[in-house]
């Protein structure tokens, strides 16, 4: 991994960083926050500045945040609407998560960047739900400067122990990713049982 960050932090310099975490936010299976704390480490090592650094990582997510805003929005509901109901998505389910997604969408689009899969997510379901644009990009936006601003230093202050993140996100973060489907089949129930009651 580092050498291949290596060589393209080296051949594009910060504008890899940029199609690195497009690519990684829409989706392609790349280890993004790894290759943020290596960002992070090449600052450590002086091979690059830090403010530019932070700039292009969160240039990067955020460009890569709105293209699948985009694609969702373009693609997303019209497929719905036509193919839906052959995969049992009705018109009522996706009203119930449009509704579902007004009440947390913002702590999504905030703290889905930490959750593998989740990133690649939630853009996708706001275009889907209608989620307005300035809204989407309020919260989306600042997620993405906490997320990369979060890696990036934390791999400038690790220095030379950087591949731990490596270590510590292979071997836990299957536990967050269980934790955040508990947590989000509790609001799902707790939400559908509020809408039935009314």
């Amino acid at each position: 991994m580092a050498h291949h960050v290596q060589s393209l932090i080296e051949h594009y310099g910060y504008f890899g960083i940029i199609l690195i975490l497009i690519g990684g936010i829409v989706g392609l299976p790349l280890p993004d926050e790894i290759f943020l704390t290596y960002v992070g480490y090449s600052v450590y090592r002086e091979t690059l500045a830090h403010i530019p650094a932070l700039i292009s990582a969160m240039i990067g997510a955020a460009g890569g945040i709105t293209l699948s805003y985009y694609i969702g929005y373009k693609f997303g509901l019209p497929l719905l609407r036509k193919y839906g109901s052959k995969v049992h998505i009705t018109e009522q389910k996706i009203d119930f998560t449009k509704k579902l997604f007004e009440k947390i969408g913002p702590i999504l689009l905030l703290i889905g960047y930490f959750i593998p899969g989740v990133r690649h997510l939630t853009a996708y379901i706001a275009a889907i739900n209608n989620y307005p644009y300035k809204k989407f990009a309020f919260f989306a936006y600042m997620g993405a400067a906490l997320w990369t601003f979060t890696f990036i230093t934390l791999g400038k202050i690790l220095g030379e122990k950087w591949h731990y993140v490596e270590l510590y996100l292979s071997r836990y973060s299957i536990y967050v990713i269980v934790l955040f489907i508990i947590i989000m089949f509790i609001i799902y129930v707790v939400f559908k049982r509020k809408n039935l009651s009314k």
